[in-house]
């Protein structure tokens, strides 16, 4: 297992969630991706990104500055559920 930062601090909707979504590909099962960001509204895009991806997301920090969410790869992927290709 391997965790990765992904610093996004300064981006602005909707560059945290593709950028998130980019990151996410290479990782394998198991592995965490921990996101800086300072975008208010990335706590609403990046938990329903994790939600279409299938994979595991808190939030570990949220004040003025920041948010950081903790994401889990995991090999429950909706386009695997749904037996879509994966692109």
């Amino acid at each position: 297992m391997t965790r990765t930062t992904l610093d996004l601090t300064g981006l602005k909707c909707p560059l945290p969630a593709l950028k998130t979504r980019k990151a996410l590909k290479p990782l394998q099962v198991g592995d965490q991706l921990e996101v800086h960001c300072t975008d208010p509204l990335s706590v609403i895009d990046i938990p329903n990104l994790i939600r279409e991806t299938g994979d595991k997301v808190e939030i570990t920090e949220r004040n003025d500055a920041r948010i950081v969410f903790l994401i889990e790869k995991t090999n429950a992927s909706i386009e695997n559920i749904n037996g879509a290709p994966r692109s």
